[in-house]
């Protein structure tokens, strides 16, 4: 029997909309993606009570939220909402290039780089 106020990750990650089917969030789990205060979880049959701090990692995005309650049913977005608190860092602009990142040589909207072109970029690469 499950106590009070606590429920299964699967089953949460499911109701709070984070992924589409519970078969989807206990692959999650187990991929290793899905860390409990800090700690990864194990198996989808782990348990979350509220209080506890979920770290996601989707798609190349990374969620941090906390579990304000247990899930009843999958319903609408906004009773979804009402289960985590997002305390995510804001996403990064996507205009920033990386700092490492090598400056474009041809002017934008020149089309497609030649052969040539793309050699001698990879040169440069080669020799930094």
């Amino acid at each position: 029997m499950v106590a009070e106020g606590r429920q299964r990750i699967d089953k949460w990650l499911f109701f709070s909309r984070a992924v589409k089917s519970r078969s989807l969030a206990a692959k999650l789990v187990v991929a290793g993606r899905v860390r409990i205060n800090r700690d990864k979880a194990a198996q989808a049959s782990d348990l979350v009570k509220p209080g506890d701090v979920l770290t996601i990692t989707l798609d190349r995005r990374i969620f941090v939220w906390k579990v304000l309650g247990a899930g009843a049913r999958r319903g609408p977005s906004d009773e979804a909402r009402t289960l985590y608190q997002d305390m995510s860092p804001p996403p990064a602009p996507k205009g920033d290039a990386p700092p490492d990142a090598i400056a474009a040589l041809r002017q934008a909207g020149s089309g497609r780089p030649t052969k040539k072109e793309r050699r001698q970029t990879d040169r440069l690469r080669d020799e930094d």
